[in-house]
């Protein structure tokens, strides 16, 4: 006879395993406990932070605060004042409903927890450890509760080494309770970081908030959305086409003020603006729908940012026009450059506002010097020319078809550059063209460029400082809150590379140079906002802080693809990538270039 094998867990370790799914960071820590904060009716919430929230996560609020019982029994799990029936979850208007969230905490963490609520007149104050109640006992409190996590993932090493570094974990913080207080404006939000105020969000209205969280440039860039139907409400506001950027961050949906991810709803946004944003721009927009709860399903993943719709397709269609009709209203119109064979392509499409309002026009592809871009008859002339003298040395076997001799058989191999005789050209705009002996290479001018800048600058920040192309006038540029500390933290490393960066308090930087070989090509906000957004969306955990501030300042700073360039320009975009150290790829492992063999022509031929 055989012992029997299923076994019910101990209560300790079912909670570990189903912490896993709840808390994952120390940023899941943060979510739930300042959505508790909300839930419990607070109107002032502070977050203080120390390494990162390794060592302490503490939420404090003058919410409602608790009484002994309840404190007791929310530490356990499926213990919840917010659901009484299984019909209640269609009628949901809380931020938290599971019971899961301080159950999950308490399995990895040491909790300790003090609420009051206003009546009574002494509070209660629990020190937790691994699930169990190390103390209990009545204490003096101010109205609402304080829960300070300290040591989390102590109990589960293995789940604390998978923790990435201090500036990441914290910038997952910050993001977490931003979206929150986007949710709430409110509520009065203050953040400190190892003892220091980070983040200051008084009171106010949903543009108050969106501004003092993103910086005061979105003064002048917001566009509000307001539409009311018997089935849903839609407000907030869109951002104009020049507050685009070329990653997805700036991009907030709130269901009944929770922030959800919508890929669906997303697409509506970006089909809203139409032609207004060129291919790699993403708009900025912070968009409140209210709906029946009744018509949404919220109980689809713990950490509750997705949820199903009772009929997707409607909200789709009426998102969609509630944002038209909003930059309809701002006058935001393209204009018809009918010398274009795409009028409204990104590099001819200008922006008409309402008078008063700053010039919105989308500028024209950056070059790599400042000459006039030739027509594009020119072009298409100049390319079908290059097309037929990329053949016309080629001899052939009039009775076969065989290739005999070709120019480009006779020069050196490639070592891999390209030869020098023949000219290169451009493939729409994106690939460049160049003959070698055996055939010819396709280029990726922007992967190519990448490499070229990757390598350059992380010479120079390992070697000596670059040479700065001093501004005619310095420029002062304002930075959110979470920018501004990044690029602080940057500035050494900047300054070497060739910028002339000076910080000016409050978010506000002073740019009086640029890197050298960046010269006419960006504006310094433009590069400069492009590299904290490569810097942050791009992290490579496995390379030092040189590697990636190269990197990111490489994908910012780069030719898109789109640019024209001319004979010169492609020349020295080829000899300096096969003057690289490792010219096939980017530095994100893409291509830069690949070969092709006449001998493959052949066989399509043959």
């Amino acid at each position: 006879m055989t012992d029997n094998l299923v076994q019910l867990l101990p209560d300790a370790i079912a909670n570990q395993i189903a912490a896993g799914e709840v808390i994952q960071r120390p940023a899941s820590v943060v979510k739930e406990l300042v959505e508790n904060a909300v839930d419990a009716g607070a109107d002032e919430i502070t977050l203080i932070i120390k390494d990162a929230g390794k060592t302490l996560i503490q939420v404090v609020d003058n919410g409602c605060g608790m009484s002994e019982t309840d404190a007791r029994m929310s530490l356990e799990r499926h213990a919840t004042s917010k659901l009484r029936t299984a019909e209640d979850l269609y009628t949901l208007h809380t931020m938290g409903f599971r019971g899961e969230a301080l159950a999950s905490i308490v399995a990895i963490a040491q909790l300790e927890l003090r609420t009051r609520r206003a009546p009574d007149d002494l509070g209660t104050r629990l020190v937790v450890e691994g699930t169990e109640v190390i103390t209990q006992e009545p204490v003096a409190a101010p109205p609402g509760t304080s829960m300070a996590v300290r040591n989390l993932f102590y109990n589960v090493p293995a789940r604390r080494n998978f923790l990435k570094s201090d500036s990441v974990e914290l910038r997952h913080i910050r993001e977490e309770y931003i979206r929150i207080a986007l949710a709430h404006p409110s509520v009065r939000f203050e953040l400190y970081v190892d003892d220091r105020l980070d983040l200051s969000l008084a009171a106010g209205k949903l543009r108050q908030r969106i501004i003092a969280v993103f910086g005061k440039k979105y003064r002048d860039l917001l566009v509000p959305i307001e539409e009311a139907t018997d089935i849903l409400r839609i407000g907030g506001y869109v951002g104009k086409p020049e507050a685009a950027r070329k990653t997805k961050v700036g991009q907030f949906f709130f269901i009944n003020d929770r922030y959800i991810r919508s890929s669906y709803l997303h697409h509506a946004v970006t089909m809203a603006y139409d032609e207004l944003l060129g291919k790699d721009a993403y708009p900025f927009y912070v968009i409140f729908l209210q709906i029946d709860p009744a018509r949404i399903d919220v109980n689809v993943h713990p950490t509750k940012q997705e949820i199903k719709f009772e009929d997707e397709r409607l909200i789709y269609n009426y998102l969609k026009a509630t944002i038209r009709h909003g930059l309809g209203r701002a006058s935001i119109m393209p204009t018809i450059d009918f010398e274009s064979d795409n009028p409204f392509s990104p590099s001819r499409t200008s922006i008409q506002t309402v008078p008063g309002q700053p010039d919105t026009g989308e500028a024209l592809p950056s070059k790599m010097n400042s000459d006039t871009p030739r027509s594009e008859a020119q072009r298409h002339a100049n390319n079908l020319r290059h097309w037929e003298t990329m053949y016309q040395d080629l001899t052939v076997d009039t009775d076969t078809g065989e290739i005999l001799q070709s120019r480009m058989g006779r020069e050196e191999d490639e070592g891999a550059p390209p030869t020098q005789g023949r000219a290169p050209y451009q493939l729409h705009h994106r690939y460049i063209v160049s003959a070698i002996k055996s055939g010819w290479i396709l280029v990726d001018q922007q992967a190519a460029h990448e490499r070229i800048l990757y390598e350059g600058f992380l010479n120079t920040l390992r070697e000596k400082p670059a040479a700065t192309q001093q501004s005619l006038f310095p420029q002062a540029i304002d930075l959110a809150h979470a920018d501004a500390e990044l690029m602080q933290s940057l500035l050494p490393e900047l300054n070497q590379l060739g910028f002339d960066l000076e910080a000016f308090g409050g978010g506000s930087f002073i740019v009086r140079g640029i890197p050298a070989e960046l010269a006419g090509r960006n504006s310094e906000l433009d590069l400069l906002e492009g590299l904290l957004e490569q810097y942050k969306t791009n992290v490579d955990f496995q390379s030092d802080g040189h590697e990636r501030l190269a990197r990111g300042l490489a994908r910012a700073a780069a030719i898109k693809r789109g640019t024209a360039l001319d004979e010169a320009e492609m020349r020295s975009l080829i000899d300096r990538l096969f003057a690289c150290s490792q010219p096939r790829l980017a530095p994100n492992g893409r291509k830069c270039y690949v070969r092709y063999e006449l001998v493959e022509v052949e066989r399509l031929f043959a």
